[in-house]
């Protein structure tokens, strides 16, 4: 076990190196406003990208009553929400044909260029007015491209990038941090307080992924910190959840020992207890860093 930690922890090391409109012919467009939470519960959501989190935040949304419209690259991942009712489309157009209110959950900044303004993309549909709420992690600099383009198709898109993890997603008490202006930001917390309980409007367009960036890199650096000292105590011959226990009630304290402990067996439902399976992978986290 010791070893594989190790080697959790070395790959752990690179998180610190560099760190997602028309003509539906059910659904009236209209221009963006703030409306009442039953009115809006009516009105269906587009969503785009179903891994992880996306797959949780959409279920979410589901309960509340809101009807969906869904589309993931890889068909598989549709198949749960089909089977509660959400509408499956093939690309970003027909979402956005379909809905005046969007949220993307994507990998990284290639993949939000390509479905906001690919072959297929987002704007190829788009509404005037539609409501763009991308919370995938990426550069702010590409948030801001995004809006801009978005601008000029007469659509609002804002950042809200998210913190908590998987099981936080499941949930619906993640932290949202949302770079849109006061108006602006209360439209998307209208939606938002489904999926987190920690919404805050961090500023203009791109400051929610700094906010995202900087939040992940303290988190790669106490990811560090706790699978060195988990691994250095075990090869000293101390149980590993009697030592997580010392930690979690003293001044080493902190979100990666007490919530998403990285050793197997110290706690339960976290992606350590699963095989490292299901969680925030060290690629995107070198991603995000990079982004900074």
């Amino acid at each position: 076990m010791a070893s594989n930690i190790s080697v959790f922890a070395s790959r752990t090391v690179a998180f610190s190196t560099r760190l997602l409109s028309g003509k539906s012919n059910n659904i009236a467009c209209r221009a963006f406003s703030v409306s009442t939470t039953n009115e809006s519960s009516r009105t269906p959501i587009g969503f785009i990208g179903l891994g992880n989190m996306g797959n949780h935040m959409a279920k979410n949304l589901h309960k509340q009553g809101y009807p969906l419209v869904v589309n993931d690259v890889y068909p598989e991942a549709s198949a749960e929400l089909q089977d509660l009712g959400a509408t499956v489309v093939d690309t970003p157009a027909e979402v956005a044909d379909k809905v005046d209110r969007i949220i993307t959950m994507l990998p990284s900044s290639p993949n939000v260029i390509e479905v906001y303004s690919g072959t297929g993309g987002i704007f190829e549909t788009v509404k005037t007015g539609c409501l763009l709420i991308d919370s995938s992690t990426i550069d702010p600099t590409v948030a801001q491209e995004v809006a801009g383009m978005a601008d000029k198709k007469g659509a609002l898109y804002m950042d809200a990038p998210v913190s908590g993890g998987v099981n936080a997603a499941r949930d619906g008490v993640l932290t949202f941090m949302v770079g849109a202006k006061t108006d602006e930001f209360e439209a998307a917390k209208e939606i938002l307080q489904y999926l987190g309980k920690n919404i805050v409007n961090t500023g203009p367009v791109g400051t929610g992924q700094a906010a995202k960036i900087c939040n992940n890199m303290m988190l790669a650096i106490s990811m560090i910190g706790v699978s060195e000292t988990m691994n250095l105590g075990m090869r000293l011959g101390l149980d590993p959840k009697m030592l997580a226990s010392i930690l979690n009630t003293s001044s080493g304290r902190c979100w990666a020992s007490d919530t998403y402990n990285p050793v197997p067996g110290v706690l339960e439902g976290v992606p350590s207890s699963n095989d490292y399976k299901g969680g925030f992978g060290t690629a995107l986290m070198t991603k995000v860093r990079q982004d900074k």
